[in-house]
């Protein structure tokens, strides 16, 4: 793919207009007529068939500027796994963070082996494009397997209180809700006249 910036020659709009219509498209769960829509509430005039030909050639490199700019990952990498129950069979969702809170990547398996954890690590390696300085787990054998294997130039620390850090990271909105009536907002059922 070429890294250069985009070429606008040959459109009628200016690149402002056309990098808006990529967006909205990109952005939110939009139809092609429905940017189409919001431009015209705007006062410019496009047919969907042109935000469908700006989003093919300008989408892709749109991205790639924006994948250029994402902050590097620290060089301490904190890795924990959770307990999950997806459609009533328990799962394991491993993740990783670094040493800010940002969290690196996240895998959902079946098991809670080695096997497991090596593909982890190599999802991690493989989506970061860096090798961290230090590795914090916590006293899961399985960690240990995969880090001889998959990275043994890394430090790896094995401790059941420096792996805070992955433990209290930032949950994704709403998590810290617990069932029944308090967590929905709803009010509690009446009870029944005795």
């Amino acid at each position: 793919m070429d890294t250069a910036a985009p070429s606008y020659w040959g459109f009628r709009f200016p690149p402002e207009v056309i990098a808006y219509a990529v967006w909205l498209y990109h952005r939110f769960p939009l139809s092609l007529r429905d940017v189409e829509e919001l431009l015209f509430e705007r006062g410019i005039t496009v047919s969907y068939e042109a935000v469908r030909l700006w989003c093919e050639r300008f989408g892709p490199v749109y991205a790639a500027g924006l994948r250029r700019r994402q902050p590097r990952p620290g060089d301490r990498w904190h890795l924990d796994e959770v307990f999950l129950k997806v459609n009533g069979r328990m799962r394991y969702l491993w993740r990783a963070v670094d040493q800010d809170g940002n969290v690196l990547d996240i895998l959902v398996t079946n098991t809670r082996d080695a096997k497991a954890a090596k593909r982890f690590f190599r999802k991690l390696l493989k989506g970061t494009e860096t090798v961290p300085r230090a590795v914090v787990t916590d006293k899961l054998r399985s960690y240990r397997a995969a880090h001889r294997q998959v990275m043994p130039s890394v430090e790896h620390r094995s401790s059941k209180y420096l792996n805070n850090r992955a433990e209290n990271s930032p949950p994704s909105p709403g998590s810290h809700r617990t069932s029944g009536p308090a967590a929905t907002g709803s009010p509690p059922p009446p009870t029944a006249p005795k």
